[in-house]
């Protein structure tokens, strides 16, 4: 082997650089042709219909979603339209169209299921939970944060909760004394940041309070979703933008910039929890958890920590801001809606300034309707989250070979005309009338993902929805201000929807303040 290398170093050498460069070309190609053979002819989901372009390389999913932003999606759409409901979407992926296999994909414990580790990239944080690959690592490292997320806990933080509800409800009356604009998201992103910063690290960012109205985690947030596509692609990024120097990407693009930002700020705070380990006491919060010196110490890095902030702050902050700010404006266009919620808060809520908690609010079947529709219209996450079985699947007449990602993207179900009819249009009485008739449509509320894998912090979530609706349904009025059903149409994928112009966004003004 070393003779052969040797020979093959010294006949380069020989090479003129135009002849070097033609047998790289033709390396190349044979290799590709090859590869394009195998994908084609000889792959485990070679049966699996789509387009073959999809099935031997890359192009078409980066041309889609790096090149055209965001896009492609839409075009698996149009696979299923014309191959049917399972389809090949790229060499090594298999997208599933049919709600009733949902489970299957994201299926729980009992069926192990992995991660797709091609995924892992996205996120822009390759050692959080979100990202880890083995059914049974994420298994240990999920363990150490759902104490924090139970509905024991969720509950005994209400008062926090509660706490920026008020701050919240502060603002809203200042608006309306100086008749300013609210933009709905960051006033939403103000509140669910200021509470899962402090259950994260025990400090508020204080969004309602110091930096109100502007809010630099959603900007970060927003920075990794618009570079999720480019972090698949090309996983090398994802560290490139930790070293780059920051001015340096700030001028390259202002929405890494704020991602990178929130990188540095959450490396401080995790370098801050390690180094005062000693002083603490108990596990008050998700980086103390973190620490705990009975984890393997690789468990307890200063990357580790920050890197689950990142996915921690960024589920917590912008999916339920997102979902709050479409249900607000939903409520608002249908005003009889709004009307049916208020009659119905006043028997937990007889005055506009009354409270009520997320266990009682829970109880109330119309604002329970609210929203489960508005989590569906929300979309949760758009991303494709594939899922790995350790076993051959079968779908039909199809076998799903074991190790294949299986993906099923939320949109496809919530948004299923078979399931929800007129799937677009924002109708809380369909959760109603299928619960009067015995339907099991909660069924297909999968918002939150399902399975092992589901939300962690899906009863948080929950409770700020429940919270912040009865704060808005109850105690204000509200016009929309300049914002229309165009700027929530779904345009894009970057990780949670986008519309024509970036991140949904909803421009109000406080009409009036309820009085008693």
């Amino acid at each position: 082997m070393g003779n052969l290398l040797q020979f093959a170093v010294a006949a380069a050498r020989e090479m003129d650089h135009t002849t070097l460069a033609a047998l790289l070309v033709a390396l190349v190609s044979v290799y590709g042709l090859l590869t394009t053979f195998y994908r084609l002819f000889l792959h485990p989901i070679r049966h699996i219909p789509g387009p073959k372009l999809a099935a031997a390389s890359y192009i078409l999913e980066f041309y889609y979603d790096v090149i055209k932003g965001g896009k492609y999606v839409f075009e698996i759409e149009r696979m299923h339209e014309k191959y049917g409901p399972i389809v090949r979407i790229n060499p090594h992926q298999v997208h599933i169209n049919d709600p009733d296999f949902y489970d299957e994909i994201y299926a729980p414990s009992s069926k192990k299921r992995d991660k797709d580790p091609t995924f892992v990239p996205k996120f822009g944080a390759p050692v959080s939970v979100i990202a880890t690959v083995p059914h049974e690592h994420h298994r240990i490292r999920r363990s150490v944060l759902s104490s924090f997320f139970s509905k024991r806990s969720v509950v005994n933080l209400e008062p926090i909760m509660q706490e920026k509800i008020d701050l919240l409800a502060g603002r809203l009356v200042e608006a309306q004394q100086t008749s300013a604009v609210v933009k709905l998201e960051y006033a939403y992103a103000g509140l669910t940041a200021d509470v899962i910063s402090h259950y994260c690290y025990g400090v508020s960012e204080k969004y309602l309070e110091d930096h109100w109205p502007h809010n630099d985690l959603k900007d970060g947030l927003s920075g990794l979703g618009h570079f999720g596509h480019l972090f698949y692609f090309f996983p090398l990024l994802v560290s490139l933008t930790q070293k780059l120097p920051s001015s340096l990407v700030k001028s390259l693009d202002p929405a890494a910039y704020a991602f990178v930002k929130l990188q540095q700020k959450l490396l401080r705070a995790a370098k801050m929890t390690i180094q005062q380990q000693s002083k603490r006491e108990g596990r008050a919060t998700i980086f103390d958890a973190l620490v705990d010196p009975s984890l393997p110490p690789k468990e307890r890095t200063v990357d580790r920590l920050a890197q689950e902030a990142v996915i921690v702050l960024g589920a917590g902050t912008e999916t339920t801001a997102n979902t709050l700010t479409v249900a607000s404006y939903h409520l608002l266009k249908n005003r009889d809606v709004l009307l049916k919620l208020r009659e119905e808060l006043k028997t937990l809520m007889p005055t506009p300034s009354s409270k009520a908690s997320w266990s009682q609010l829970e109880q109330l079947p119309y604002l329970t309707a609210v929203v489960q529709e508005s989590l569906r219209l929300a979309l949760g996450s758009t991303m494709r989250s594939g899922r790995v079985a350790r076993e051959t699947i079968m779908y039909k007449d199809y076998a799903i070979p074991s190790g294949t990602p299986m993906i099923s993207a939320h949109p496809f179900t919530l948004l299923n005309p078979s399931i929800f009819p007129e799937p677009r249009k924002f109708n809380p009485d369909r959760w109603i009338d299928a619960a009067e008739k015995g339907e099991r449509l909660s069924r297909y509320a999968i918002a939150f993902s399902r399975g092992s894998r589901a939300c962690l912090g899906m009863n948080m979530a929950y409770s700020e929805l429940y919270l912040a609706l009865a704060l808005f349904a109850r105690r204000f009025e509200f016009e929309i201000h300049e914002t229309t059903d165009a700027d929530l149409r779904w345009c894009a994928d970057y990780m949670v929807p986008y519309g024509p112009d970036g991140p949904w966004s909803v421009k109000v003004k406080v009409k009036e303040v309820l009085q008693e």
